[in-house]
């Protein structure tokens, strides 16, 4: 197709583009970044459901990774470091598996899971593990401790806010979670 032509305006017909072809209304674009390049923004429920996607995988590592380090009355680097590695397998593998069943080669789906989660769980992981080495004694509280579950339980919840708006910032602009769906 000949793109100077194309967009020169003259004689130009939407429903010529097959993205558009089946779309009477067009008004569902605020959700998702069209395929066309162009990213009109998205909404906050779109970026809400993506952070807790990648929520879900950050607190199933994160958590297994705290209890392993606290059991094994590890230090609180390789705890914090062990948990932090954990998110991102677990945030990983969620949207990995995900897009296999949706039919991907692996290959593309790793590329989706790293493009779609990376930033996501790194927000995620600076603000908890940020959080949890700022309240006074959360490092050193055991399992059985109030503390530790509520020092890591409440940082889920400010990343979850801190991260939200990155995602929705990211899916507006086809970063991020709307590489997930550019496949389907």
């Amino acid at each position: 197709m000949d793109h100077a032509a194309h967009h020169a305006g003259a004689g130009h017909d939407h429903a010529d583009h097959v993205e558009h072809s089946d779309h009477s209304d067009h008004s569902d674009h605020s959700d998702r970044a069209d395929r066309g390049g162009h990213a009109p923004g998205a909404s906050w429920a779109t970026a809400a459901k993506a952070t807790l996607h990648c929520l879900t995988g950050c607190v199933v590592g994160e958590i297994l990774g705290m209890a392993i380090g606290t059991a094994l009355l590890w230090g609180n680097v390789p705890t914090m470091v062990l948990a932090i590695v954990l998110a991102f397998v677990f945030g990983y593998s969620f949207t990995l598996f995900a897009m296999r069943r949706a039919g991907l080669n692996l290959e593309t789906a790793i590329k989706a899971a790293l493009a779609a989660d990376t930033v996501s769980i790194a927000v995620m992981e600076i603000v908890d593990n940020g959080i949890i080495a700022l309240v006074p004694g959360a490092m050193d509280a055991h399992l059985s401790e109030g503390l530790f579950w509520s020092s890591l339980l409440g940082g889920f919840v400010v990343a979850f806010l801190v991260t939200t708006p990155v995602n929705k910032w990211m899916i507006g602009r086809g970063k991020g979670h709307a590489v997930v769906h550019a496949p389907h």
